[in-house]
Formats: C-alpha cells, sequence, structure tokens
C-alpha cells in the first residue's frame, strides 16, 4: 500500500516538471513572438499556457488519489487520477480543433510579412525541451503505471509537434510558401486530436470498468496452477486508478476442510499480488 502512494508522488514530480517547463516555454514563446514578430509563435506560447490548467488537473487528480479510503469512498480515491486524465483530453480536444481553425483561417489571411528566423530557433529550442520532458515522463509512468502522468506525457509529445509545425511555418515563410504554414498546422492539430482521443478512450474504458482480456487469461492460468485449485468457474477484474482488483471463483476438492480451502485460497491471493503485482484478490471457494 505505502508503495502504491510512493509512486502517486513519484507521478507528481513528473506534473511538476511539466508545468514548469510550460511556464518557461510559454513565457518564452510569447516575448520572442511579439519581438520578432511572429503570430505562429505567440499562437504556440499561448497553447502552452493552456497546456499549464491541464497539468495543473493531471496533479490535482494525483493528489486527490492519495486520500485514504473514507465513509464516502470505501475503496479509496484512487480513480481520481483517471477522472484528470479525462479532464485532460477534453482540454487537449479544445487545443486541436483551435490550431486546426487557426490553419483554415490562415489560408484566407493576406498577411505575407515573414517573421525574424529567431522565432524559428526559439521554436526548435521548445521542441527540443517538450520532447526531452516527454520521454521522461513516459519512462516514469511506464515505471509506476500511472495513467494521469502517461496523459501528461502524451500532451507533452503533442505540444513537441506543435512547436515543430510551427518551425516548419515560420521557415516556409522565408521561402515564399505561405501555404505550408497552415497545412503543417492543420497536420498538427489532426495528431492533437488524435492524442486527446487516446486519452479519451483510456480513460473512459478504466471508468466504466473495462479490462485487458490477456491480462485475465494470464491470471486464470496462474490460479489453475497452484495446488488444490481444480478449476476457475469465474473471474472477473477491474480499475481502483491504476490498481488492479481481481474477484475469482476458484473449485476446489469437496473433501477438504474449511481450514484446507481457506489456505489453497490465501495462495491464489498472494501469487496474484506477488506475481501479477494486483492490488486486491477476493477468492471465493466452491467444492467440485
Amino acid at each position: 500500500m505505502e508503495q502504491k502512494y510512493n509512486d502517486l508522488k513519484l507521478g507528481e514530480r513528473g506534473v511538476i516538471i511539466s508545468i514548469i517547463a510550460y511556464i518557461f516555454l510559454s513565457s518564452l514563446k510569447l516575448f520572442i513572438g511579439y519581438i520578432a514578430n511572429s503570430e505562429a509563435l505567440k499562437a504556440d506560447g499561448l497553447n502552452n499556457a493552456t497546456d499549464i490548467i491541464a497539468s495543473v488537473a493531471v496533479l490535482i487528480g494525483l493528489k486527490v488519489s492519495q486520500k485514504p479510503a473514507d465513509k464516502d469512498h470505501p475503496y479509496g480515491h484512487w480513480k481520481a487520477e483517471t477522472v484528470a486524465s479525462m479532464v485532460a483530453s477534453f482540454i487537449m480536444i479544445v487545443v486541436g480543433i483551435q490550431v486546426l481553425f487557426g490553419a483554415f483561417q490562415s489560408v484566407f489571411d493576406s498577411k505575407q510579412e515573414a517573421p525574424d528566423l529567431i522565432s524559428a530557433w526559439t521554436g526548435i529550442f521548445c521542441a527540443i525541451i517538450m520532447f526531452l520532458v516527454y520521454r521522461y515522463n513516459r519512462n516514469l509512468s511506464k515505471k509506476i503505471n500511472s495513467q494521469g502522468l502517461m496523459a501528461a506525457a502524451k500532451d507533452n509529445l503533442s505540444d513537441a509537434w506543435v512547436s515543430i509545425g510551427t518551425v516548419i511555418g515560420i521557415i516556409g515563410s522565408q521561402f515564399a510558401l505561405p501555404w505550408l504554414d497552415p497545412l503543417t498546422a492543420f497536420v498538427v492539430g489532426l495528431l492533437i486530436c488524435k492524442t486527446a482521443w487516446d486519452i479519451f478512450r483510456d480513460a473512459s474504458h478504466h471508468l466504466t470498468d473495462g479490462y485487458d482480456t490477456e491480462k485475465m487469461d494470464a491470471y486464470k492460468e496462474t490460479i489453475l496452477s497452484q495446488f488444490g485449485v481444480k478449476g476457475v468457474k469465474d473471474i472477473k477484474a477491474r480499475n481502483y486508478g491504476n490498481n488492479a482488483v481481481v474477484d475469482v471463483v476458484i473449485l476446489v476438492n469437496s473433501n477438504l476442510g474449511i481450514r484446507d480451502a481457506h489456505d489453497i485460497s490465501t495462495e491464489v491471493e498472494e501469487v496474484l499480488k506477488d506475481k501479477h503485482g494486483v492490488y486486491d484478490v477476493h477468492v471465493h471457494v466452491e467444492p467440485n
């Protein structure tokens, strides 16, 4: 239990790094965008400002997830992290639609003035920073199995793509290729929307108690390998945040005493926790 809460605290560290990066890069992009006369870089900076809100939502979700069980939440507050992921996906889809709308509008924009190339170098620098933050958060989220942090990592990657798209548009304007900017922005907008949809799909799957059937098959195989288990009558699994909870009905010899049957059920619980990292197991024993 303590390790689970420590993992959530590690997840907080990753999200805080994202927030710090967004604050710094947003300020830098807006400042350079104004002095270099780059509308694309200013728009990218505003995009990062909205990402701060999404990251704060994930951070709140991670903090709420650490609250212990109480009268209203007897199973704890683990799912708050999943709710935060869904909120982040909503914010990302809004940003993605804004990027697509901006790309459409720029087609009819007659302004042809090329911004200073410092704006392109700024975009490259920011893209590299966001990609490094993405790699850190992605690896950490896999290590601690954090859905909320993975959502933040995907948001980091989409922002790196936005910065790359901004650079392509700025460079294109230097070579009198005004169509390159809206085309790149449109592709980037689609990437952001797809990322948002992937996060939403995973979060909604968790919240509706969906579960990976391959994992359940692995659980069943492990249970059947235990001494005294003659069969698995039923097995179900669900998630409390990123913690797996398994309910299983096993069949044992009808001649066994209560103590022996209880020992077998305890062994099943322990092996699922040790081998598969299951958070909690409920075993019901039936004679066969």
